[in-house]
């Protein structure tokens, strides 16, 4: 998938052995099938050129990620025990990355990373429809 997500375009098996064999020595055979169990899985799509495949990815490295760390938490026992883990492992710059993200999520939230105040967004909030 990297070699996908990195070219950002349609590749063979044959680009990705290439490539790969610039690293370690590898079988087509191998990529073949690595290639094919993407497919059968959804993370890639292909179409056929020539006698070969091309191979595009269905999401992008992010979406992939953000779908990972999802599964794993909603797996978890205790998901705000899993975050406070994972933000406690999280570098000064990733850390300032969610506070970026968390600023597109809620704009209204302070450029100093603290929490908004709760009666804010309650002001926000569309009135209840009387049920």
């Amino acid at each position: 998938m990297t070699r996908v997500w990195e070219w950002n375009r349609p590749v063979t098996v044959r680009e990705v052995l290439e490539d790969l064999q610039q690293e370690r020595s590898i079988a087509y055979t191998t990529v073949m099938t690595v290639m094919d169990n993407l497919h059968q899985k959804g993370w890639v799509r292909r179409e056929v050129e020539g006698r070969a495949y091309r191979y595009t990815a269905v999401s992008t490295r992010a979406a992939y990620a953000a779908a990972l760390m999802n599964e794993a938490w909603s797996r978890s026992d205790n998901p705000a025990a899993a975050l406070v883990a994972f933000f406690g492992m999280m570098s000064a710059e990733q850390r300032e990355a969610l506070r970026d993200a968390m600023r597109i999520v809620l704009p209204t939230l302070p450029e100093d990373g603290s929490a908004p105040d709760p009666g804010e967004a309650a002001d926000d909030a569309e009135p209840e429809s009387g049920r």
